[in-house]
This record gives structure tokens, C-alpha cells and sequence, in this order.
């Protein structure tokens, strides 16, 4: 870090206007930082996550990144990774380039800007996938204060943070839940409205209590590798996130021919200048 600062930004992503979506921290000359620096900082800005931009250790990424919450560092986030790309671009003087490699624990991730100029991420391969067990789902009851016939399907949808998802039977219940911690889980929970809109909701146990992330990326990509597949949606979508919290969320999800899924929404500016960790 130098004398004056790492500069900083903090981006607004996926929202429908400013102030809509989930914003994300994004420290942006982080290479002399250590973790624990890392872990103090984003356990200070109390955000869902925080990041830090680094040079890419794999000659086929522009950037490497490291995501933390206030309590973890995690493998992947979908937010963070459309946010982190944007303030890379923006930091680079080249807010308009169409595509770049992240370099995270998962390994790469393409991205891709869109014909209205929204970035997109691919959605990295499930590391989890496949119904869930019995005794996971009756955590999810619990959590969710559901009775067990409510739930009409439910899978895997693990890209990294650990999303277990059930879905419901329509975007009404989804939206009336009043979840209690039960068990540490992350769970996402769907259902449609009667036009076929998913709305979703991204739900974090720990030993902290309960939080709602407002709009998850990493959700939506599993989420749509799941009902995809099964055939309960089709692409292109957009997805509803946030509504229970007061955002307006809007996650666009494409598939292309070779079958990956693709995750966008907009990534707006809201905050710079320069830190210190």
C-alpha cells in the first residue's frame, strides 16, 4: 500500500437505479496487503462482501481477486465479481471493454459485456449438486417455517458459498417468509410469478444469526443451472431479487450455445477515493 492509500471504490450491482441492488467494496490496489489487513477491513465495512483486486497469478487472467464477508473469505460471489470488474475497468481508464478474465479460488471466470452494456460473468461449474438430504431439508423447514409438502422441488446449487435451494410455489409464499436461524446454511429459496419471473431470495446462517443478501449472484447462476436443466425455466430471464428488503434487484440470465450460463446486471459507481486498511 502505498503512502497515500489504496484506491476504493464501492459499486452498486444488479440494482434497477442507484441504490437498488447490493453494493459491494472494492479495494483496488490491494497487493500490500495482508490477509489479515483483508479480513480486518471487510469485517470494518460490514458489507456482505469486500474485495480486493491483485495481479493475476495465471497468465490468462487480467486480475486476481480475493472476496471476504465481515466473518469469511469465500471461493466465489457473483456480485462481487460483476462489482470487482467494473472498478478494474473503470481503474484502467477502459469502462467499455467487452471482456476479462477473473482470476479467484475457483479458478478463472470469463466476463463478457452484453449489447445494453451490462457486464456478465459465466457461472462456474456446480462444485455441489443434486437433491438435498433429508436432514437438510428439514433445517430449511425450520428456518423458513415451512411445512414440509410446500416445498415442490429443491437441489444443490453450490458454486462456492454453499447455496442449498428449494423452491416454492409461487413468488407470493417466497415473499411472505419470516425465516428464524435454525442451523449454519446458506439457502436460497425461488418461486415464479404468473408471468414465469423467478423471485428469489439469499438466505446466510451463521454464528452471527440470520442475514438476507439482497442480490446474489452466485444464487442466480446455480440456480439457473438447476431450473434450466430441468426445464422449469427457459433463457433468456430476468430474475427478481430484493423485494423484500426494499431493492430492485434485476438479474439477466442468458444461456449460449455450448450451454454456460451467463449472469449480467448493472454496475453503477456510487462511491470512490482512497483508503487505508
Amino acid at each position: 500500500m502505498g503512502a497515500t492509500g489504496c484506491r476504493f471504490a464501492q459499486v452498486d450491482v444488479f440494482g434497477e437505479g442507484t441504490g437498488y441492488g447490493n453494493p459491494v467494496a472494492v479495494v483496488i490496489d490491494a497487493d500490500g496487503l495482508d490477509e489479515a489487513a483483508m479480513r480486518r477491513f471487510a469485517n470494518w465495512t460490514n458489507l456482505s462482501e469486500t474485495t480486493f483486486l491483485l495481479p493475476s497469478t495465471d497468465p490468462g487472467a487480467d486480475y486476481r481477486v480475493r472476496i471476504f464477508t465481515p466473518r469469511q473469505e469465500l471461493p466465489f460471489a457473483g456480485h462481487p465479481t460483476l462489482g470487482s470488474a467494473h472498478a478494474w475497468l473503470e481503474a484502467r481508464g477502459e469502462p467499455g471493454r467487452d471482456r476479462l478474465v477473473q482470476e479467484c479460488a475457483v479458478g478463472l471466470v470469463e466476463l463478457r459485456r452484453d449489447d445494453s452494456g451490462r457486464l456478465a460473468f459465466a457461472g462456474p461449474p456446480l462444485v455441489r449438486s443434486g437433491p438435498l438430504e433429508e436432514a437438510t431439508l428439514e433445517l430449511i423447514v425450520a428456518t423458513l417455517g415451512l411445512e414440509r409438502e410446500e416445498i415442490v422441488d429443491h437441489a444443490w446449487t453450490d458454486n462456492g458459498p454453499g447455496w442449498a435451494t428449494v423452491l416454492l410455489d409461487s413468488a407470493e409464499r417466497v415473499l411472505a417468509l419470516k425465516p428464524t436461524p435454525r442451523a449454519p446454511l446458506d439457502v436460497g429459496v425461488v418461486g415464479l410469478h404468473p408471468d414465469g419471473t423467478p423471485e428469489l431470495r439469499g438466505l446466510v446462517v451463521d454464528d452471527g444469526g440470520l442475514w438476507e443478501d439482497p442480490v446474489t449472484g452466485s444464487l442466480n447462476a446455480g440456480v439457473a443451472q438447476w431450473l434450466l436443466e430441468t426445464g422449469r425455466l427457459t433463457a433468456p430471464y430476468v430474475a427478481h431479487q430484493g423485494t423484500a428488503l426494499g431493492r430492485a434487484g434485476r438479474v439477466y440470465v442468458d444461456r449460449d450455445a455450448d450451454g454456460v450460463v451467463w449472469v449480467g446486471g448493472q454496475t453503477r459507481t456510487v462511491v470512490t477515493g482512497t483508503v487505508s486498511p
